[in-house]
């Protein structure tokens, strides 16, 4: 099966808006039907909505759609367009006197990329939305929706950070399918799993065409980041699996792995790292098999995302170095 999109599972639907000319954007994942949602927060300072809902013990059991946003929280003002937009069409929660749209979502900070003052909001998030159920196309990638303003290895300055982006990749083991899509905009480097090389980073101060070792900086006090919390990470994993809550929130918690195996260093107080889980319980399979199989789908998505970006703002992308 040669899935490439999240937008090939069944039941699920996906869209970017994109501000090119301000460096900002929202990516929109909808599952009409509802989805099963866990969620893992591990950076030091997230920009979230909805995160306590998905926890285990708490009783609404189902997940209409995640929302990855730039902007800082002022970007979390979109995802209230995506629940309008729901509810507009009769996808929500039945609370009796109407449905309430369950919308989780997260933020990345790229106000320092493009323009500080314009940032996705409730129309974006409602023709993001839109665009999704009408138009269930296969997802950009690179500078594109919530990657749009994203950019990695950002401990010595914006003088040798590099351009980071919106990534996804789907693995498929039998029926089981597990997709992940990332907007990288982490302060680590973004390191190769499997060669153990640097993809994407903090710049060589005396030579930028190469990329230098940001723990190595930071371990040696050699560069302080000059603006704080302003890195984050965020994915969402979806698979066709069955899952519980609790479930789900083990597989967004294995997921976390492929930050560790992909950004060094990763989930720092500078960092709001936050991976979202959507299952649409069509597959029965060992949960063990389906954390695996998410993982390896997080850390392609993560290079993806560097790996598709293109120069822009001033910050150079891999493709170019």
């Amino acid at each position: 099966m040669g899935l490439t999109s999240i937008t090939q599972i069944p039941g699920i639907y996906a869209a970017h808006y994109t501000n090119e000319e301000a460096a900002t954007g929202c990516t929109v994942i909808i599952c009409p039907d509802g989805a099963t949602g866990g969620v893992d927060v591990r950076g030091g300072a997230p920009a979230t909505r909805e995160t306590d809902l998905l926890r285990p013990e708490e009783t609404v059991n189902v997940l209409h759609s995640v929302v990855l946003s730039g902007g800082s929280a002022y970007g979390l003002e979109c995802m209230s367009g995506v629940a309008h937009e729901l509810e507009k069409r009769g996808i929500g929660l039945n609370v009796g006197v109407g449905i309430v749209p369950i919308v989780s979502g997260a933020c990345i900070f790229d106000l320092a990329c493009g323009s500080f003052s314009v940032r996705p909001t409730l129309a974006n998030g409602m023709t993001a939305a839109a665009t999704a159920l009408d138009n269930n196309a296969p997802l950009e990638r690179g500078n594109v929706g919530a990657g749009t303003g994203a950019t990695v290895g950002k401990l010595a300055g914006p003088s040798r950070t590099m351009k980071g982006g919106f990534g996804e990749n789907v693995q498929v083991s039998g029926e089981l399918i597990c997709g992940a899509v990332a907007a990288v905009n982490a302060c680590g480097d973004v390191i190769d799993p499997v060669t153990n090389i640097p993809v994407a980073g903090m710049l060589d101060k005396n030579d930028p065409s190469s990329i230098a070792n940001t723990i190595d900086a930071l371990t040696t006090m050699a560069a302080s980041m000059p603006l704080s919390r302003t890195n984050t990470t965020i994915s969402c994993v979806v698979t066709n699996a069955k899952l519980t809550k609790a479930q789900a929130t083990k597989v967004a918690q294995m997921s976390a792995d492929a930050y560790a195996h992909t950004i060094k260093p990763t989930h720092t107080t500078n960092d709001g790292d936050t991976i979202f889980v959507m299952a649409t319980g069509q597959v029965e399979v060992p949960l063990d098999v389906v954390g695996v199989l998410a993982t390896q789908a997080l850390e392609q998505a993560i290079i993806d995302g560097v790996s598709k970006a293109k120069t822009a703002y001033g910050f150079i992308a891999a493709h170019d170095l």
